[in-house]
């Protein structure tokens, strides 16, 4: 009985099919998902072949969704509605622009915001949102996380290594943010 247990189980698990992996290839659409449950197509990723598993990135924002907004005397892009403002914030500093399956660290400094509520004055940098990706299926979700962009203020010390790590970013309270998600499909 056990035996034929074994079979059904080797059957049935070579039948079901296998979960997709996302395709680190071609142009892929950038998502906000925002607490009123609405997808924003903001951009779109392109992915192109580099040494090994490694792929090449670049971002083309979509500006005629963002508002302009003159924060703390700099132009910043931002996603307007809800009870705050999402701005984006690049990256300042030249960087290799490559991902790998797990290795998705510069991609994510590419993908840097601010928030602040509407009748805030000026940037608050201490307010920054880091979204850590993780594949889901074919998709990169990006869930916020809490970053202090006063960091890098100046450049750090080694340009060849993302300075947010796990240590620099902190656990945001799941709903706590309007910029719920960041999307890669």
């Amino acid at each position: 009985m056990a035996r034929a247990a074994f079979w059904l189980a080797a059957l049935l698990s070579a039948a079901a099919p296998a979960a997709q992996a996302f395709d680190y290839s071609g142009t892929k659409t950038l998502l906000a998902v925002t607490g009123d449950g609405q997808r924003t197509p903001i951009g779109t990723i392109t992915f192109t072949p580099a040494a090994g598993d490694t792929r090449q990135f670049s971002i083309r924002w979509r500006h005629e969704v963002f508002t302009d907004h003159f924060l703390s005397m700099r132009e910043f892009k931002c996603l307007p509605g809800g009870p705050e403002i999402s701005c984006q914030v690049p990256y300042p500093y030249a960087q290799p622009g490559t991902v790998a399956p797990g290795q998705l660290a510069w991609l994510e400094h590419s993908l840097l915001f601010l928030h602040k509520s509407p009748a805030e004055f000026g940037a608050k940098l201490w307010n920054g949102l880091y979204f850590a990706l993780r594949e889901q299926g074919d998709t990169l979700v990006g869930e916020p996380q809490a970053v202090d962009l006063n960091a890098i203020g100046a450049p750090p010390a080694r340009l060849e290594v993302p300075p947010f790590g796990p240590a620099q970013r902190h656990e945001v309270t799941p709903g706590a943010r309007w910029l719920r998600q960041l999307v890669i499909e």
